[in-house]
């Protein structure tokens, strides 16, 4: 199967070098640049071209909480009334202590609607976040749903050097997902 025409061979190399992690040194675009023999700041505008073009759908970090010592994590579910949901769903997110926090439709036997993922170092901890969250927001009625095991954490990946990502396709297949 041949590449997708809207890609050059250079766009697939970096396409495969920032799927991954990326160098940890000070300036990790630089590093990449050097392997692929092209600035940094072809890079740079490469990977923002992909990003505004839906190619690369998002670009961020992935924390690993439990190896930086964040080993009790929760998802509180909130019961909001629909009226307040964006304020609160933007209070919520502005906490230092929330990585997550989204809206889903409430259902029936599930009151809940908004949603925030939160990390600590204690089940205490996240107890008290939420209380404080609670306290601040206004916002009573909440459930605790705490992690008791982290699953492996892992991203699609595509144009793998032997043609295939990890879900079976071929680098011409690509395109139909995009």
């Amino acid at each position: 199967m041949q590449k997708p025409s809207f890609l050059s061979e250079q766009d697939i190399q970096l396409v495969r070098e920032v799927q991954e992690n990326l160098p940890l040194v000070s300036r990790p675009f630089l590093e990449i640049a050097r392997r692929l023999g092209i600035s940094e700041e072809e890079v740079i505008g490469r990977v923002q071209e992909f990003l505004r073009d839906g190619i690369l759908r998002r670009f961020g970090a992935t924390l690993r909480h439990c190896r930086v010592g964040y080993t009790a994590n929760v998802m509180v579910v909130w019961r909001v009334p629909e009226d307040r949901v964006e304020e609160v769903g933007q209070q919520m997110a502005g906490a230092p202590e929330v990585s997550h926090c989204y809206e889903r439709p409430a259902r029936a036997g599930w009151p809940y609607n908004l949603y925030t993922m939160l990390h600590g170092k204690s089940r205490q901890e996240c107890e008290a976040i939420t209380a404080r969250l609670a306290r601040e927001s206004g916002i009573s009625e909440y459930s605790m749903l705490f992690s008791v095991r982290e699953l492996k954490k892992s991203s699609m990946r595509y144009f793998h050097e032997e043609g295939r990502s990890n879900h079976g396709l071929r680098t011409g297949q690509v395109k139909d997902l995009i």
